[in-house]
């Protein structure tokens, strides 16, 4: 059914907003939440956290002319529940049901495409290059990316498609203008933004080494050329090559190749302060090898991704930070609220860093998640193969990216 086909409940139901679920949860408040939603997609993705207690009735059973008890049972009615669905109308529906049998209970405004909606930025403030660098999450997906600005340019790392606006409105409250936007891989868990920023006049990057998976909209460059040259078309890409180099004020990003999740993964080097590694190594796991060529590659690009950690992330200061792409229910936060973690912290943590290569090809093999959702589309859209509209990419990438090699942390094991 659609949110609109749901009757109005007789009951007023009270709603609330996604922010303001979410500020609960961050607060530390106990927060008991019905989810409305099928069970399969439930088991796919839902809010959840240590003060989190989620409670799974799909909405179907509420429509019945008698709702049966033992199909409420596990609902508490000694305090208040926040019922959600996909988009709302079925959790509006379903908390007029319960308001109507004494249950302390509203709904979140939107379901989980609201949840999804949600988009924070945090300062890293052990970040100790030139400039300011911000680090945006978004926790519905565990996605992120980075803002670097310095005196009146901007660049930034990793952008998604859905929050295009949202990097104009935060360069223009900074007082800088967007100079770039880079990506750093073909991503399989969200549709990328760099493409619609270069379009509305930032200069878009892709690895070069990215292209050879069918790019269709990179413009041709010789290695020996400069990435500040022109671009040969308007709707050209300017391609990145290990090595290159971006200035953004007195910040200088330097591309650093990286293979392993991709043939074309590359880490960007900010200011020699931070390492933005996209899907390559994050603070508590390494990157799933699988996504491009399936499980017969994924052995080969294991070793790939053995070799770039061991020669180009672990060579650098212990000191300088990692930043993923994105972060797990397993990951830890910084004292700042950010996803970053010096390279040192994470050798200490994490085996699988100073393992030699047979047991981490072994040990990241073992315990792959499933595949996030519906990547082959959103690679082929990413890839500039597949065309859709606004609603449908954002549709498309909902979920969990399930973009690291384990289920669980390496860190501290």
């Amino acid at each position: 059914m659609n949110a609109e086909d749901f009757p109005t409940p007789d009951a007023d139901v009270e709603s609330v907003t996604p922010e303001t679920l979410k500020s609960r949860i961050d607060d530390g408040e106990s927060v008991t939440i019905l989810d409305a939603r099928m069970s399969g997609d439930y088991e796919e993705w839902h809010i959840d956290g240590e003060n989190v207690e989620s409670i799974n009735v799909p909405y179907f059973h509420f429509l019945e002319d008698e709702l049966d008890a033992d199909i409420i049972a596990d609902v508490p009615n000694d305090r208040e529940v926040t019922v959600l669905c996909a988009k709302g109308g079925a959790s509006e529906y379903v908390a007029g049901t319960l308001a109507d049998r004494g249950y302390d209970v509203h709904h979140l405004e939107d379901g989980m495409n609201g949840w999804a909606r949600i988009y924070e930025t945090v300062e890293v403030t052990d970040y100790d290059g030139a400039g300011t660098l911000l680090q945006y999450q978004r926790p519905s997906s565990g996605c992120l990316g980075y803002l670097v600005y310095d005196d009146d340019e901007a660049a930034i790392i990793d952008p998604l498609r859905a929050f295009a606006d949202r990097y104009f409105d935060d360069a223009d409250e900074l007082g800088v203008d967007l100079k770039y936007a880079l990506d750093t891989h073909i991503h399989a868990d969200h549709i990328s933004g760099v493409r619609g920023l270069d379009a509305a006049g930032v200069e878009g990057v892709i690895p070069a080494a990215a292209v050879d998976r069918g790019v269709t909209y990179a413009a041709e460059q010789s290695s020996a050329s400069p990435v500040s040259q022109a671009r040969q078309d308007a709707d050209d890409l300017t391609t990145a090559e290990d090595g290159d180099t971006f200035e953004v004020g007195d910040v200088t990003i330097e591309t650093v190749a990286t293979p392993g999740h991709t043939t074309g993964m590359t880490s960007y080097l900010v200011d020699d302060s931070l390492l933005a590694t996209g899907d390559g190594l994050f603070i508590e796991s390494v990157a799933r090898p699988d996504l491009e060529e399936g499980d017969e590659g994924a052995p080969d690009a294991a070793r790939m991704l053995y070799e770039s950690l061991q020669e180009r992330v672990l060579t650098l200061p212990d000191d300088t930070l990692i930043g993923g792409a994105h972060f797990s229910d397993a990951a830890e936060p910084a004292s700042d609220g950010s996803y970053t973690a010096p390279i040192g912290q994470l050798v200490e943590e994490m085996d699988a860093l100073t393992m030699d290569e047979d047991d981490f090809v072994e040990t990241i093999l073992a315990d792959m998640p499933p595949r996030p959702a519906n990547y082959e589309d959103i690679i082929a859209t990413n890839l500039g193969q597949n065309t859709v509209d606004d609603e449908e990419a954002f549709t498309l990438e909902l979920g969990p990216n399930n973009c690291a090699a384990s289920q669980e942390s390496l860190a501290g094991d």
